[in-house]
């Protein structure tokens, strides 16, 4: 039998379990969420000998953190920096083409699984060079239910690239369309 692994074990934090990260670690994570997001390039880099695919996996390995701790505190600007304006996003209502035609629809899904009351787990995460796949899952703090659930992947070339492609499935078992309070919250962080 295949030994499993623990998905998390060379990574800065582990979001695999609903616990919440040390309160320092969390600051840190968001500020290099920033300092990644400001490496951004305007035109997507090309991999080679000068950008290859080993660098670029391991900017990947150091962002996912980044990412899910800005996901839980429903930091909707950093979520949205995460993308390049050109991003290619299919899903079950998509496909999506640039970052302004999907976000009306995205930020309602933000807006649920960062909500008050419900907490965001990644139980697996996988990385090949600019390719970083993962499953979630969404669960309210009072109930235990799930109330969402989906697995992406991201075509992420490292921080000077960021994320020109995403795909997703994703189910909602309660709510599909935040309420305005909700959406409020993710599209203040997100400056829309």
């Amino acid at each position: 039998m295949r030994k499993r692994v623990n998905y998390y074990k060379d990574l800065s934090a582990d979001y695999s379990r609903p616990e919440s990260v040390a309160p320092d670690l969390a600051k840190k994570l968001i500020a290099d969420a920033e300092k990644y997001i400001a490496l951004k390039e305007k035109t997507l880099p090309a991999i080679g000998a000068e950008y290859t695919p080993k660098q670029i996996e391991a900017e990947n390995k150091a962002w996912w953190p980044t990412h899910c701790e800005a996901l839980r505190q429903g930091r909707g600007d950093l979520l949205t920096a995460e993308y390049r304006d050109d991003l290619v996003y299919f899903c079950q209502d998509g496909p999506y083409h640039g970052i302004k035609e999907q976000l009306p629809r995205e930020q309602h899904w933000w807006a649920l699984i960062a909500q008050p009351g419900v907490r965001m787990t990644w139980p697996i995460v996988m990385f090949h060079s600019e390719f970083v796949h993962f499953e979630w899952a969404c669960m309210d703090t009072q109930t235990n239910e799930t109330l969402a659930k989906g697995m992406v992947c991201w075509v992420r070339r490292g921080h000077r690239g960021a994320c020109y492609f995403k795909s997703e499935q994703l189910t909602f078992y309660r709510d599909v369309f935040a309420p305005e309070e909700l959406v409020a919250l993710i599209t203040k962080a997100a400056g829309a």
